[in-house]
């Protein structure tokens, strides 16, 4: 009997533990499914501020001088300092317009693929988000060869072979991590890193003012210029700024910070651009073969010495780094929301304890490394292209939604009739057609099979969706659009 009532007595406590453990597990999921639901939405997350945001619009467009310089190899001087205040007239100021009210109309991240998925049906969203994805990734792996380019005067073993294969793959995982640690620490070491990177060329400027040959600035050879570069260079510069609206859902009170932040940041990447470019050319004897990525270290040298150009070396690769970071947020964060919108399947929404896209940013760098092998020239081109194609379809988004939605909620509105909403379009959608129309051939073809593996991939994620080999879900937190995103594709 004894040893009857033992074994009982061991049972229950089994069974006693089981249940407990059970309802331990039961408790766990419960809590992990509730902390998903909270992270999907981003509702436990802090949201990006106005300084911060200011900061991430600078990097995502410029992130200082570097990269100006085959502006003045390209056409001189005279033609590199007036390209760097008429184009922003012509194409930044139209586009930062744009993109506020657009943002404003639609705080969420996707940003442009929603305007026109909007406008035109989420079957060209898809290959709108598909081109700018390209174009961003493409444009990513230039900051790596940037930050190679401008040190390996010092450090040469990095100019080629296996160091610097493994210097891009150390830089890439490096900055990969910090997107991944969440786009508020993003902005504010985005900050941190501008004031860096500025500080040496107030510097250097002060210190050229003795220096200065104003006849230098005037120097213009019409018979001797490559417009494609230039053009390309100047257009690689000053654009970029609709990145901000892919990360709209992120930012603190949208429809009053994102114009805010737009309208303090134009003014500070064209005053970054044409200072340097002023105090350099008209302080150093001109030598337009010399002026390739790197060259302002160079100037540096000549006009402070050894300890400026180290400097400015430091800020170049600190500037990389805050460019790097802009550029990674917003893709990721625009395939996090076209992946809410059901374009994408849904482990692109998923996001880590951080807030931050997880998959969609490594994702995003595995791009990045794989074509990092590309020139500087090789990579501007390309990505150009691809991005023409992109804007085209925002201009004509932003002018279709003002028709056919003017009484529609739009917290900041372009004060522009119907009319004068297509005028603003038509400066800067000729000079796309331009820029895509000198580049070249090889550039060209690239770019056109870039885009037909977009017009092939929605077909096959559709299926996909269809067989339910994949998962696609709506968020049902965001506004919704005309029509489903599935219906629309299948029709």
């Amino acid at each position: 009997k004894f040893s009857l009532l033992l074994h009982n007595t061991v049972d229950f406590a089994l069974l006693v533990c089981a249940s407990s453990e059970k309802q331990r597990a039961d408790q766990m999921e419960a809590e992990d499914n509730v902390e998903y639901s909270s992270v999907h939405r981003g509702a436990n997350f802090t949201k990006v501020s106005f300084v911060p945001l200011t900061f991430l619009i600078f990097y995502g467009v410029s992130g200082g001088p570097f990269g100006v310089e085959d502006t003045v190899r390209a056409a001189g001087p005279f033609l590199a300092l007036v390209g760097y205040l008429i184009f922003p007239i012509v194409w930044s100021i139209p586009e930062s317009l744009i993109t506020a009210e657009l943002s404003t109309m639609f705080p969420e991240n996707g940003g442009y693929v929603v305007w026109v998925s909007k406008s035109f049906g989420p079957y060209w969203g898809f290959q709108l988000g598909w081109v700018k994805w390209m174009s961003g990734v493409v444009d990513n792996a230039l900051y790596p060869v940037l930050f190679l380019d401008y040190i390996k005067s010092s450090v040469p073993a990095l100019a080629n072979g296996l160091p610097r294969t493994i210097a891009i793959l150390a830089l890439v995982i490096a900055l990969t991590y910090l997107n991944y640690r969440g786009l508020t620490i993003v902005a504010w070491v985005s900050t941190v890193l501008a004031i860096f990177t500025l500080l040496p060329f107030v510097i250097m400027g002060f210190i050229a003012l003795p220096k200065l040959e104003p006849s230098r600035w005037f120097v213009v050879d019409l018979e001797n210029v490559q417009w494609g570069l230039y053009l390309n260079t100047l257009f690689w510069n000053l654009n970029y700024w609709d990145s901000v609206s892919t990360m709209a859902g992120e930012v603190e009170d949208p429809g009053k910070t994102i114009p805010k932040a737009l309208f303090y940041a134009l003014p500070l990447v064209v005053s970054v651009y044409f200072f340097p470019l002023l105090f350099g050319t008209g302080a150093v004897p001109l030598h337009r073969d010399l002026w390739s990525d790197g060259y302002f270290s160079d100037i540096a040298k000549i006009i402070g010495g050894v300890w400026l150009r180290l400097w400015v070396q430091g800020s170049s690769a600190v500037s990389n780094m805050g460019m790097f970071l802009a550029e990674m947020s917003g893709d990721s964060y625009q395939l996090l929301g076209m992946a809410e919108r059901g374009m994408l399947p849904d482990f692109f929404a998923k996001r880590s304890r951080y807030g931050t896209p997880l998959i969609s940013i490594l994702f995003s760098a595995s791009g990045v490394v794989l074509l990092s092998c590309l020139s500087f020239q090789e990579i501007v081109a390309a990505e150009n292209f691809m991005n023409c194609f992109g804007m085209i379809l925002e201009f004509l988004s932003f002018v279709k939604l003002r028709i056919k939605y003017p009484a529609a909620s739009r917290p900041y509105r372009i004060p522009l009739g119907t009319i004068g909403s297509i005028l603003i379009c038509l400066p800067p959608t000729l000079f796309l057609l331009v820029v895509m129309a000198l580049c070249s051939f090889k550039v060209m073809i690239v770019s056109f099979l870039a885009i037909l593996v977009g017009l092939i991939m929605q077909p096959c994620l559709v299926y996909c969706d269809k067989k339910k080999w994949l998962s696609f879900s709506v968020s049902s937190d965001l506004v919704e659009l005309q029509t489903n995103y599935h219906q629309v594709v299948e029709a």
